[in-house]
């Protein structure tokens, strides 16, 4: 039972460990691997920040300039995510550890490695599986709301829907009501975390054959893992498990992204209101749900079917460098090249492209992925524009959903929430460890910006 990838499967055993007698809310539970690690790692977290506070409070780290303040805060360093970071010559790293190192694990484990800063052993692994195999089931009335909806609604819609409809069982909410001390806020955060995060995949997989008629809903299983056990809820015919091995890795990629991204910072400036995690992780999503963050696999897809569509299958190398430069001189982009914050190839593109030379090389939709990678970032030089001639994750993933046959693009969003939930409740629960404080950035005028610059530039002082 919950098999690691590439090891055999193993069985239950009962979990040994601490009872807790109050800080878990008074359920009387065994003190989860998970909490425990955490109880034992946050007070010399919060010895060693307050420390580095008090003798460093006063250092400055940047300075902002108009463009960055006009420009979306492109750069700014203003907030705190220990849990990734996207260095622009390396990409994702996920607690120090490049992404690439870490493709064949299983999305728990990711969870734990970006709550704890490890990764977990057996033991460990397998007491995360069973919190989440104990919390999965998904309450009744969430599904009385989503069958209400309007047939025609928007699998985001009704996925953020669900969750802040989930808010009525809030730990954070109840405990705090109580009287709960400071210190132990990270506690409530975490165990509604767990809760929303086990809920995930079958709300989503419901939502997925409520929406497009895919028939009844399918029960959770208690004998897989999260990712196995949403694929079996979605109801993919998957004899040779290729798309459970392709929907793992989409989880694992698509986890974290550093704090900045729209999402993990909708979640977290919600969060620093002391909003619970289902309120915070609904911001998030609705972040999520915009077309400049995650609708992007959507857009690259369509651009590669639009190809497959006029060549009548794979081009060759010199038609597509022609249409690559047609597009170009158009005046649009070539959708999936370029990141924000990358300079180089982004290696969670790396990963699908691998996965997809392995498992799907014919396929038509995949090759012209692949004939892009090699043709377009060429062109992308000669014309000089782009800062980064690369490509992103989202060039490559929508193709590999689409040779599955998950082919109802505005789910592609939905699979993307259920994965950045990870990281966005990865960074509530230390972010409420390290007791942050609510998220108040000032603003400004543009008259008060055009006077400072005057005031700074005399000869300026004429306009």
């Amino acid at each position: 039972m919950f098999p690691r990838p590439h090891k055999p499967a193993w069985k239950l055993w009962s979990t040994p460990g601490a009872w807790c007698t109050g800080a878990d809310g008074g359920r009387g539970t065994a003190m989860s691997a998970l909490k425990k690690k955490l109880q034992d790692r946050i007070p010399v977290w919060r010895n060693d920040l307050h420390s580095f506070i008090k003798e460093h409070g006063e250092t400055q780290i940047a300075t902002v300039s108009i463009n960055q303040i006009y420009g979306g805060m492109r750069g700014v360093r203003a907030m705190i995510c220990d849990t990734s970071e996207v260095p622009p010559e390396r990409g994702l790293l996920i607690r120090g550890i490049p992404v690439a190192e870490l493709t064949g694990k299983l999305p728990e484990e990711i969870f734990f490695l970006l709550c704890t800063g490890e990764l977990p052993g057996e033991h460990e692994l397998h007491d995360l599986q069973k919190e989440l195999s104990r919390r999965a089931r998904v309450p009744q009335y969430i599904w009385d709301v989503l069958m209400a909806m309007p047939k025609d609604s928007h699998p985001m819609a009704m996925l953020d829907t669900a969750v802040l409809v989930m808010e009525r069982e809030s730990q954070f909410r109840r405990r705090y009501d109580e009287g709960m001390e400071r210190k132990d806020y990270w506690e409530a955060m975490l165990e509604d975390s767990l809760d929303l995060i086990a809920r995930l995949p079958g709300i989503a997989a419901g939502i997925y054959r409520i929406r497009f008629d895919k028939g009844p809903r399918i029960d959770s299983r208690g004998d897989l893992d999260w990712s196995a056990n949403y694929v079996h809820m979605l109801g993919f015919d998957d004899p040779d498990g290729r798309f459970g091995k392709m929907m793992r890795l989409y989880l694992v990629l698509h986890s974290d992204h550093e704090g900045g991204n729209v999402s993990a910072h909708a979640c977290h400036c919600v969060a620093s209101a002391l909003s619970d995690a289902y309120y915070s992780v609904s911001a998030g999503l609705n972040g999520l749900a915009g077309p400049l963050h995650g609708l992007a696999n959507q857009e690259c897809l369509k651009w590669v079917l639009m190809v497959h569509e006029k060549f009548g299958g794979v081009p060759t190398d010199a038609q597509l460098r022609e249409f690559a430069w047609d597009t170009l001189k158009s005046g649009r982009v070539i959708p999936g090249y370029g990141h924000a914050v990358l300079r180089v190839t982004d290696p969670r593109f790396d990963a699908f492209r691998a996965f997809g030379l392995k498992y799907l090389p014919e396929d038509p939709v995949f090759r012209i992925v692949d004939q892009v990678f090699r043709i377009v970032p060429d062109v992308l030089k000669e014309q000089g524009k782009a800062k980064d001639p690369w490509p992103n994750v989202d060039a490559g993933s929508g193709a590999l959903l689409y040779h599955f046959g998950l082919k109802e693009f505005s789910y592609y969003t939905v699979l993307f929430s259920v994965s950045r939930a990870l990281g966005m409740c990865a960074q509530m629960i230390i972010s409420r460890a390290f007791g942050e404080a609510i998220e108040r950035p000032k603003s400004s005028t543009t008259e008060w910006l055009k006077a400072k610059v005057k005031a700074l530039s005399p000869k300026l002082a004429a306009l």
